[in-house]
């Protein structure tokens, strides 16, 4: 038996053999989708972060050291890949993904939500941050389980890398486009509480802060009648802006509607609110009613006619504008309606799947819910004069509805003009 340093047996490894670097593993698909992964995990959030800065600045900076620490790691992991590497990265998204489960399905951040900020364009903008998270983890935790082996035949990494390539395709574009959803998020309000033009914060549920952007025609001295513009989305995309990600995911028609009403005389007001499945129903409808209230308690610092308040929405912002007037607040009252392709009922029944989808998405699947998110199933007496533009479900029903009630309704003229002259007539514009 041969005797090494006095210890039987077989030779033991030189000191040299003991402290050598792990040996590295290759740079293949597993690893460099596990990579992408973490970071589009990390640039989402990061992307939000001077909304949060602006929201309580201890957020931003906890979201903050995750997001470096995360991109820190992909760079390390893609430079030096070993076993080691692999499990701190493994190790880093975790945590990374530990944070989104603590905050957002568990609640524990209390103060508020501080993925919030990131879902203002796309509603599920943090569930796919989550999403790559896991992609990373397991891929990580896969190529460190490896152990070193000889270089495989060029058809065999050939393969692998064809199999993967649209998983990283995948991977890549949803980092992409998160990262832009929830960089092009809540933006700052103007340096003045109030202002003639520019943006201010209406209101404030659960600690986020909601932006209006007020555009106004040249001032004559007149107190101006208000058009509030709601965006559509299905409750899940789009913003107040006029371009950008929010307003092509949204089809928005901001700023044609715009232009002519601020011709008519009108001051128009275009808001974000809270998106599904970040904000549950009814969460939009509070945030569009405390946007008619803001505008009504700051009239007078506006110059604005708290007595000629309309509502003005395409897709289900049109749907939240009906709403406004059928299920009826007084301290939200508006003088009239513009519903452009709006939905008027969200019954489930006879749907194709993708439209089935995305109402469950927006709204869930309770009855009562979704009853109480179709126009459709409010009484119609008492309601406002009402223009309901074409292709919107069941519009034309909701139209005979209205009607039935004694309620002025106008169909079609879903034209910028056309919806200037109806709010001038409506609400008595200056240029009625």
């Amino acid at each position: 038996m041969e005797v090494v340093d006095g210890y039987p047996g077989t030779r033991r490894p030189s000191a040299t053999a003991r402290y050598a670097a792990p040996p590295p593993l290759r740079r293949g698909p597993v690893l460099v989708t596990a990579a992408f992964a973490a970071l589009g995990g990390a640039l989402i959030p990061a992307a939000s972060l001077p909304a949060l800065w602006r929201i309580w600045q201890f957020y931003a900076m906890l979201f903050g050291l995750f997001a470096a620490v995360e991109i820190v790691a992909f760079f390390v992991v893609l430079g030096w890949p070993t076993r080691k590497t692999a499990r701190a990265g493994a190790l880093v998204a975790t945590a990374s993904l530990a944070l989104w489960v603590a905050s957002r399905p568990l609640g524990l951040l209390t103060r508020f939500d501080p993925w919030q900020p990131a879902d203002t364009v796309v509603g599920f903008t943090d569930y796919v941050a989550a999403a790559l998270q896991v992609i990373a983890v397991f891929g990580f935790l896969v190529v460190a389980r490896r152990r070193a082996h000889p270089r495989p035949s060029t058809l065999r990494r050939v393969s692998a890398w064809i199999v993967l390539f649209p998983v990283l395709l995948l991977v890549l574009a949803a980092g992409a486009a998160g990262t832009v959803a929830a960089g092009d998020g809540i933006t700052g309000t103007a340096a003045s509480t109030l202002l003639d033009t520019g943006t201010v914060e209406y209101c404030r549920p659960d600690g986020i802060p909601l932006a209006m952007d007020i555009a106004r025609p040249r001032p004559d001295g007149r107190a101006a009648p208000v058009a509030l513009f709601l965006h559509g989305g299905g409750l899940v995309f789009g913003n107040r802006k006029p371009s950008g990600p929010g307003a092509l995911l949204a089809g928005s028609r901001l700023v044609p509607l715009r232009d002519a009403l601020t011709a008519r005389g009108f001051a128009v007001a275009s808001i974000d609110y809270r998106l599904a499945p970040a904000a549950r129903w009814p969460a939009p409808l509070t945030d569009v009613r405390c946007a008619v209230r803001f505008l009504k308690a700051n009239a007078a610092e506006l110059n604005l006619d708290p007595a000629r308040i309309t509502a003005v929405g395409t897709g289900t912002g049109g749907t939240l504008a009906s709403l406004l007037g059928v299920a009826r607040d007084p301290d939200s009252a508006v003088r009239a309606v513009v519903a452009l392709d709006a939905p008027a009922d969200f019954d489930l029944t006879g749907l194709d799947p993708l439209t089935r989808a995305s109402i469950l998405t927006a709204l869930g699947r309770s009855p009562a819910t979704l009853r109480e998110a179709s126009p459709l199933a409010y009484p119609g007496a008492g309601a406002p004069p009402f223009l309901i533009g074409p292709g919107g479900r069941k519009s034309a029903e909701f139209a005979d509805h209205l009607r039935a009630a004694g309620v002025p309704v106008t169909t079609g003229g879903a034209e910028p003009a056309a919806v200037a002259d109806f709010l001038a007539a409506a609400a008595g514009g200056p240029g009625a």
